[in-house]
């Protein structure tokens, strides 16, 4: 539904409001005229012109969609120009994101959608829908599962609850009967439920937003240590709810919850504000959490915001990826990394603002200064390590340790932006001011390395990652953020020129 729709239920011409389960049933069963709901997602406004469409509206009935013949051309254009590994443009790629929507809409009219009936003994089989049991099953073996979804069928057309729970419990016996070596185990199936419903990320966005508030709160009064205290308990309970999701996940999917842009901004959200409790208790410094907590609370807010763009769903690993050693070695550290320079660039954030408020205040506090240094060491650290693993993995899954494909090559770009500015601190090019200033910009390269390279560029071997959506969001993040950084600079070279103007009226003064 979410794919189709963009949301996580629907409201129908009627009023009434669908919940997933519920709209797969009605589809399949054919209770409802689903054909003639404006419900699939059509978001760009320059294909909806092409299309002849009303350019306020979001949603469209398939039999629209199907019947436009404009959009079956364009949809067959990208398609062609995707199997010459030839680039889309914009239009094309909504385009083809629209007609993957149509077909999944149609699976799920038609039944093919839904892949219930195990492969009898080998795990990467595919699973096929009730119609094609012949593949691997006998008519005796299949009869007891046509008859429990006779009765769930007739149970749910008639609205009745009871039956239709005893019949899909029975339903689910009996198919795990044909395979019970290939079919999730009970246990299995708690938990996917378990984390479906406990919503763990959601829980951990409103403990990330009340722990910051009565941080701040706690900064403000000076002395709010015992409010301090709460603010930090509120953020390991949300820290908590956030791992538990995580893990959850882990055990799911058998693997680490790195594989798409959703994973990787989930598990970097959480390392921030992971790095952001160590770094506080090493240092008693809650300027650490300060920095830490918008940085993952914003991720998460947008992250979630964003279904289409970044869809939740686990799925299966692309071939490259199905190396467990070299996903959790290489990736995971990368992505650490990103975390750890998503922490310094909200530390710099706090710093320029300090600076745009008071900058003689702001250069006199040596601590800051020192925090932030010490987490770009640790960020640099690990994108360099990242890096020459990835070489390694690239070797040995490629061919060659090194090739200038995009996604490499702006990792390194960002490496080297991240050293130029360590060095540049350590070798008195630039001042502490100055550090805070690249702290900022130099995560705009980071940020193309993780979304621009999938969502922007779409080329190279890391296609596994690509996508398209959220642009808006970033671009409107990146100018917001330079014209922030640009009236700091302000700020700070016209306090250095009073200072210096009123140095030099009282030297005269002395003089006279």
């Amino acid at each position: 539904l979410i794919r189709i729709t963009g949301k996580s239920t629907y409201t129908d011409n009627s009023g009434r409001k669908w919940q997933p389960n519920d709209f797969v049933l009605s589809a399949l069963l054919e209770t409802h005229d689903w054909k003639n709901e404006p419900m699939v997602l059509v978001s760009f406004g320059e294909l909806k012109e092409q299309l002849g469409f009303d350019k306020t509206q979001r949603r469209f009935s398939f039999a629209q969609l199907a019947g436009s013949i404009e959009l079956q051309r364009l949809a067959n254009e990208a398609q062609a120009l995707k199997r010459a590994e030839k680039p889309l443009d914009r239009i094309q790629q909504e385009a083809l994101g629209v007609s993957d929507r149509l077909t999944l809409f149609a699976r799920v009219i038609d039944g093919s959608a839904l892949l219930i009936v195990p492969a009898p003994t080998n795990e990467t089989d595919p699973w096929v829908e009730p119609s094609g049991w012949s593949k691997f099953y006998s008519e005796a073996q299949f009869a007891p599962v046509q008859t429990q979804l006779q009765t769930a069928a007739t149970a749910y057309v008639n609205g009745d609850g009871f039956n239709f729970s005893r019949a899909a419990n029975q339903l689910r016996d009996n198919l795990r009967g044909l395979s019970p070596s290939i079919y999730p185990q009970e246990r299995q199936l708690q938990l996917e439920s378990f984390y479906n419903h406990f919503e763990a990320f959601y829980r951990a966005i409103w403990c990330y937003g009340i722990a910051l508030v009565i941080l701040i709160a706690a900064h403000l009064r000076k002395r709010g240590r015992a409010l301090q205290n709460i603010g930090v308990a509120v953020a390991l309970l949300a820290l908590a709810f956030h791992a538990s999701g995580i893990v959850m996940r882990c055990m799911i999917a058998g693997r680490p919850p790195v594989t798409n842009m959703y994973e990787s901004i989930i598990w970097v959200s959480f390392a921030v504000s992971f790095f952001g409790m160590i770094f506080f208790a090493r240092y008693r410094a809650p300027m650490y959490l300060l920095a830490a907590l918008p940085v993952t609370l914003i991720a998460l807010l947008l992250v979630h915001q964003m279904p289409i763009a970044m869809p939740s769903s686990i799925e299966p690993l692309v071939p490259v990826l199905r190396d467990n050693f070299w996903l959790t070695v290489h990736v995971l550290t990368i992505t650490l990394s990103y975390a750890a320079f998503a922490l310094a660039m909200g530390f710099g954030h706090i710093l320029l603002w300090r600076y745009a408020r008071n900058p003689a205040a702001a250069r006199a506090d040596a601590p800051m200064h020192f925090w932030l240094y010490r987490v770009l060491q640790l960020g640099v650290l690990l994108l360099a390590a990242g890096t020459i693993l990835g070489g390694v993995w690239a070797n040995y899954s490629w061919g060659r340790f090194w090739g200038w494909d995009p996604k490499e090559t702006w990792a390194l770009i960002a490496l080297l932006c991240y050293i130029l500015a360590l060095h540049g601190r350590l070798a008195g090019w630039w001042t502490q001011f100055g550090l805070a200033v690249a702290s900022v910009v130099c995560f705009l390269a980071v940020l193309m390395a993780w979304y621009g390279v999938n969502f922007v560029l779409g080329k190279g071997l890391h296609s596994y990652g690509f996508g398209i959506g959220g642009e808006t969001y970033v671009a409107t993040f990146i100018v917001l953020d330079l014209l922030f950084v640009a009236f700091a600079i302000w700020r700070y070279r016209s306090s250095k020129l009073a200072i210096a103007a009123a140095d030099e009226i009282e030297g005269e003064r002395v003089a006279v």
